[in-house]
């Protein structure tokens, strides 16, 4: 007779820090107590998103430079 695992799984289901960020951004900018653009007031939404692609691109140029230094050197040694 096999026992039955209980699989428990765990959901926050609430707002994160960011989440909760934009919300004082939005309610601070809709009372007159900032004056900054919406691009700020919506930052803590799409800037995670831009600083990962920002270091995705980043690894991506280096590696096409490590690539193409080893392919360099590579092609120089075996023509000797």
């Amino acid at each position: 007779m096999a026992q039955s695992e209980t699989v428990k799984t765990q959901s926050s289901g609430g707002l994160g820090v960011l989440g909760v960020l934009t919300i004082i951004f939005i309610v601070l900018k809709l009372t007159g107590n900032i004056d900054w653009s919406w691009l700020w007031v919506l930052s803590p939404i799409w800037l995670p998103f831009a600083v990962i692609l920002s270091a995705g691109v980043l690894i991506f140029l280096f590696v096409l430079i490590y690539v193409g230094i080893n392919r360099i050197f590579n092609s120089g040694s075996s023509s000797r």
